[in-house]
């Protein structure tokens, strides 16, 4: 038993009259549109995956420059407190 309860020469005879019916070249060429129709999504996928990844990206950066610049400035602010009084 095959797949399924078909046996392999069931599926040989199939496939035979497949190929009597279309021929192998429009085999052939459904074959080909097939693979190319399955690269393109496969790489539309990946782009709108970088897309995303990209705007995410662009999303944080602004967040944590502020947060990078903020204890600077909180540690600037501090000195000065210090240096004014120091002067008095």
């Amino acid at each position: 038993m095959g797949f399924g309860g078909i046996s392999i020469w069931n599926l040989l005879i199939i496939l035979a009259i497949i190929v009597l019916l279309f021929g192998t070249k429009k085999l052939r060429g459904i074959g080909t549109d097939l693979g190319s129709a399955i690269k393109g999504f496969r790489n539309s996928i990946k782009d709108e995956e970088q897309k995303d990844d990209a705007e995410l990206k662009a999303e944080t950066k602004p967040a944590q420059i502020a947060e990078q610049t903020k204890p600077a400035a909180d540690a600037a602010t501090s000195n000065q407190h210090t240096t004014d009084k120091d002067k008095v």
